[in-house]
């Protein structure tokens, strides 16, 4: 079961950030890849429905709310489309344009209408997609699979990807299976594996090209050094899967490649806690939203983590005052959200996690460049 994914760019958050219209709508929509689409497309009608529930109440022209369901009725009406969905769809609208993206990661269903996009979950796709390249590599052959939150493996087709030593280099002879404490006289020499190893990145890298997802090597040695010592991938792992991939099947690969991932992610997770505890002592680090909206307003959030989950309706002033809401409606919007915003536009960091994961154990927290004068 292939999911269909568009992981957004740094590019196309931006350009949602930045957008700001009085009738902007923001939903998510969890949906199959298996499915036909006819249930979702149910469901995405209920949501619109209530989207121009909120925009009637709050005002909004009747023009724009034409625009948009006309925009809305287009996306459902689309049968090729529904056919090729991952795990949730997103849909950013205003009365001018809309985006979509479909997501690996499960996200729970909701509508929201601002004047601004509620971009929290779409973070979440970015922060810890559990989306991962593994780089299966033998002397005799070359593949690459592509791992998502669910499912199983896919083979990503590359067409310029070599097959082996002998169709990369002139040599006359490879063994896979090269015993320890053997001479190299059976084995590719070392330059003929450099060169096989450079043609497998230079195979790899359109697909990679402005992505950031992990990229897993499962290779022995010495390929899994010299792969290492010519790779151009900023992102390739230092955990590799050791062992000789030729005798691993695609879902051991994968399967291997996820304990890697979890290893990954726990790491970074663990790191930020350090980082913000040790900030916490010099006043550096901060819990509450009014804190963190101030900070974020002055450039001072090196870091901003909060809870996917939580939506907190209310107003973000020019100046960082937070005015909090009692009704999450078309007029409030998410505070988090804005302060994402603010911290994403002053080049922080930003991440959606799991509310056990947030340091303080609150909506959000916030590690700083730098204190108060």
């Amino acid at each position: 079961m292939r999911l269909h994914t568009d992981i957004p760019t740094r590019g196309q958050v931006s350009r949602l950030f930045g957008t700001f219209h009085d009738a902007a709508v923001s939903i998510y929509l969890p949906t199959d890849p298996a499915s036909n689409g006819r249930a979702e497309r149910i469901a995405l009608k209920n949501l619109v429905t209530e989207a121009v529930r909120q925009l009637q109440e709050a005002g909004a022209k009747k023009s724009d709310i034409d625009d948009l369901k006309d925009q809305f009725e287009d996306l459902m009406a689309d049968d090729p489309y529904w056919v090729y969905q991952a795990r949730t769809l997103a849909i950013f609208a205003t009365p001018e344009w809309m985006v979509t993206f479909r997501l690996p990661n499960r996200i729970k269903e909701m509508v929201a209408v601002s004047d601004r996009f509620h971009l929290k979950p779409l973070l979440r796709a970015i922060t810890f997609p559990q989306v991962a390249l593994i780089l299966a590599l033998t002397q005799k052959s070359a593949r690459v699979l592509e791992i998502l939150p669910e499912g199983g493996p896919e083979t990503v087709e590359l067409p310029d990807l070599p097959q082996g030593v002998v169709e990369a280099a002139p040599i006359a002879h490879v063994d896979d299976d090269f015993p320890k404490g053997k001479t190299q006289g059976s084995m590719a020499e070392k330059s003929h594996l450099r060169i096989y190893c450079r043609a497998v990145d230079t195979a790899i890298k359109p697909h990679l090209a402005g992505r950031d997802v992990p990229l897993i090597l499962a290779a022995t040695e010495p390929l899994q050094s010299i792969y290492r010592s010519v790779n151009t991938y900023p992102h390739l792992t230092d955990d590799v899967i050791s062992g000789n991939p030729k005798t691993m099947s695609d879902g051991e690969l994968a399967a291997r490649a996820r304990e890697i991932l979890d290893r990954l992610y726990a790491a970074e997770l663990k790191a930020l806690r350090e980082t913000f505890d040790e900030r916490a002592k010099d006043g550096r680090a901060l819990i509450d939203i009014t804190d963190i909206a101030h900070a974020a307003t002055l450039g001072m959030v090196e870091t901003l983590i909060f809870d996917m989950d939580a939506v907190i309706p209310g107003l973000v002033g020019d100046d960082g005052s937070v005015e909090l809401a009692g009704v999450d409606d078309a007029v409030a919007y998410a505070v988090v959200d804005e302060v994402a915003r603010r911290v994403w536009y002053h080049r922080g960091r930003v991440l959606a996690v799991r509310r056990e994961d947030v340091p303080g154990g609150g909506d959000a927290a916030a590690i700083l460049r730098f204190t108060y004068a």
